[in-house]
């Protein structure tokens, strides 16, 4: 369980885990945007780390309602503060949103996702190719739109480490002592 100080064992294990994964999906959908000869392999990676996403963010968000974070320093400014709540919960949106869009989109465009061990998925939409290309289209555009909240959340993240010093960043970082 979480200290009035720190993040459980759990939520610091969920939150570097999907760190980890989500940037691996960044980097693995540019790859299969620039490389015709990789772009199967990495499809083939992509789809079931992105449903992996899901399912822990998911767990993530069930374990968040059980066990809250933190609270956010009281000397933290009213907009600094609104600013962090928002960020976070524009995460998590993008953290359901982007699986959910590309599983869409697969199946928009005739594809089906099996999952390891061969299982197939049911479509989440009907095979088009204009519902595919706009999903595809909000699919990309949603993905740098997750890198650059990404960029601020990690920028967030080392402003309380390195300027303000007020445990923020201990807070996810480090096992309270």
């Amino acid at each position: 369980m979480a200290t009035n100080t720190h993040f459980d064992r759990t939520a610091r294990w969920l939150h570097w885990a999907m760190a980890a994964m989500i940037l691996a999906m960044i980097f693995i959908g540019v790859g299969m945007v620039a490389s015709l000869e990789l772009r199967p392999w990495l499809i083939d990676l992509h789809r079931p780390l992105g449903l992996l996403v899901l399912v822990l963010a998911l767990l993530r968000l069930w374990h968040r309602r059980r066990h809250p974070p933190p609270a956010l320093p009281e000397s933290l400014p009213p907009l600094q503060a609104r600013a962090a709540r928002a960020s976070h919960w524009l995460l998590y949106a993008l953290m359901f949103a982007m699986p959910l869009l590309g599983w869409a989109m697969s199946s928009a465009g005739g594809y089906r996702v099996v999952l390891p061990g061969s299982r197939v998925l049911p479509a989440l939409a009907p095979a088009d190719p204009a519902l595919y290309t706009w999903l595809r289209d909000a699919h990309g555009v949603l993905g740098y739109a997750f890198f650059a909240l990404i960029l601020l959340h990690v920028a967030g993240a080392l402003y309380h480490a390195w300027v303000r010093r007020d445990g923020v960043f201990e807070a996810m970082a480090r096992r309270p002592r």
